[in-house]
This record gives C-alpha cells, sequence and structure tokens, in this order.
C-alpha cells in the first residue's frame, strides 16, 4: 500500500503537531506560515512563532520538474544525518537542526533570513566573484572528506547508494549517456568509478544554490543525496557549476575560472585517503 503524503503547507493541525513534537510551542493563534521559493524536491517552510522563527523542510514524493521524476522521501533522514554528522566538524557552517518527523519526511531547522545570507548562485549570476568564498567552499569539503574517511561507522550510517544513484547519477550521468551514445563509454567509467571509490561522506548537491554567506561565513544546505561515497563527486559537482556560470556570465569568465583553481588549492591539503 502506497504511502499518503501529507502536505504540510495545507495541513495546519500536522503542522502544529510537528512543532509541538520538537519542543517549539506554536503559539494559541496559528503561526504565520509562508511558503518558501526554489524548492524543487521538498516544500519549505517559514513558520513564524511567538518566540522565534524556523523553517520546516518535507520532502516531496514527486520533483518539481517537466518529466514525471518520483523520488523515495526518505532521503530526508539522510539529509538530517549529514547535518547532524558534520556540525561538529564545520560548527556553524550548516543549519542546526531541531528536530524531525519520521511519518511526515519532514524536519525543522534554524531559518536563515535572507536578509543576512546571501545565496551564492544568486550572487555568480549577477557577476559578483569572491575568491575567498569559493576557497572557504574547498576548504570545508576538505576537512569533512578528511575527518570521515576510512570511518566504518560514517560508511554503515550513509550506506545509501541506491538513493544515490537515483537522486545523482540516474539524472546526471546515466540519463546524458542514453541522450548522447556517444558519450556512454566515458559516462559509464565514471558511474564505475563512483561506486568502486566509497571513501568518505559525501553530501552530493555542492551548488552555489546550495550555499548561503553571511556573518558565519558560508552555510551549507540541502543534504538530500548524502552517501558514503566517492568525494571527488563532492568536488567536481561546484567546480562544473563555476566553469558554466564561466560561460553564461561574459563579463567575469576569466574570474570565476580562476575560482575553481582557488578551491581546488583550498581542497587539496586535506587528501589523505589516496
Amino acid at each position: 500500500m502506497s504511502e499518503v503524503f501529507v502536505d504540510l503547507s495545507r495541513s495546519a493541525d500536522r503542522l502544529a503537531g510537528l512543532l509541538k513534537q520538537v519542543g517549539l510551542d506554536p503559539g494559541a493563534a496559528p503561526p504565520r506560515v509562508e511558503t518558501l521559493t526554489g524548492g524543487v524536491s521538498s516544500l519549505l517552510l517559514k513558520v513564524t512563532l511567538p518566540s522565534l522563527t524556523v523553517c520546516v523542510k518535507q520532502a516531496l514524493p514527486r520533483l518539481r520538474v517537466e518529466k514525471e521524476w518520483c523520488v523515495p522521501t526518505e532521503r530526508v533522514f539522510a539529509e538530517v544525518a549529514w547535518l547532524q554528522r558534520v556540525e561538529p566538524l564545520i560548527p556553524g557552517h550548516v543549519p542546526r537542526v531541531l528536530g524531525l518527523d519520521k511519518t511526515l519526511k519532514a524536519f525543522v531547522m534554524e531559518y536563515l533570513p535572507a536578509e543576512q545570507y546571501r545565496n551564492w548562485k544568486t550572487e555568480l549570476l549577477a557577476g559578483t566573484v569572491s575568491a575567498p568564498l569559493a576557497a572557504e567552499v574547498g576548504e570545508l569539503l576538505g576537512r569533512i572528506h578528511a575527518a570521515t574517511a576510512a570511518d566504518p561507522d560514517t560508511a554503515i550510517a550513509f550506506d545509501n547508494d541506491a538513493s544515490f544513484h537515483a537522486l545523482r547519477l540516474e539524472p546526471y550521468l546515466v540519463e546524458t549517456a542514453r541522450q548522447h551514445p556517444a558519450l556512454r563509454d566515458h559516462l559509464q567509467g565514471l558511474i564505475d568509478a563512483c561506486g568502486a571509490n566509497r571513501r568518505a561522506l559525501v553530501h552530493g548537491d555542492i551548488s552555489p544554490k546550495n550555499i548561503l554567506s553571511g556573518s558565519r561565513g558560508i552555510v551549507l544546505l540541502d543534504a538530500e543525496c548524502a552517501s558514503f561515497g566517492d568525494p571527488a563527486f563532492d568536488l567536481a559537482f561546484p567546480l562544473s557549476h563555476l566553469l558554466l556560470k564561466a560561460l553564461h556570465v561574459g563579463a567575469v569568465r576569466a574570474a570565476l575560472t580562476a575560482l575553481t583553481c582557488g578551491m581546488l588549492d583550498a581542497y587539496t591539503p586535506y587528501i589523505d585517503w589516496e
């Protein structure tokens, strides 16, 4: 029997129950709820309570894309586990998790105001280039990978190969190979390498859209694809985005290309697993 999805943006009672479950008082009056934009794979709600404002994230069973793409909602567990695992490694650089509801496939985390935290993708597309920010991304990835490399407990906790294949390899590499048969052998080699090089804890979606920059430095978001896998994937993901944006934003092409070198330079000192 298929699981019934309860949309928290349409169920005030279930949302209030979630807030109470994680120890938050929704107050006598209904909290002010605002649906945040930009969520392709999840429902994002800004919930204003009497004492604080929080963000509620709920995994969607079907992604908001043109082609029908259904993915397991259990991926929310991987995201929460990743946030909790890496917070001690890079304190302040991930949102603080306040609680999880396994039935609703939703969790509550701290809300980071847009006025205080800028989105890196938005900055890049506007032509704003920050070498220190790119270097910080490389450094944080290096710290996470180095701290979790060859750790058997982390490998067991993040044994999410099937989910990673469905969320990352299938849409990016397998589907591309279908559309471009001439590249099939090369792309299959990359797929095989990802499976063979399970070395460290991988975020899986280090895209500029998932990176905020604010008073406490950068903050990494959206770890739904987290898995114990090939750390090269985490580095290749932002590097490819920077190179593509260099093609798109011609006025700062050289500067954007230089960011890739800065990110690599900050990351490589942490490589000790191969």
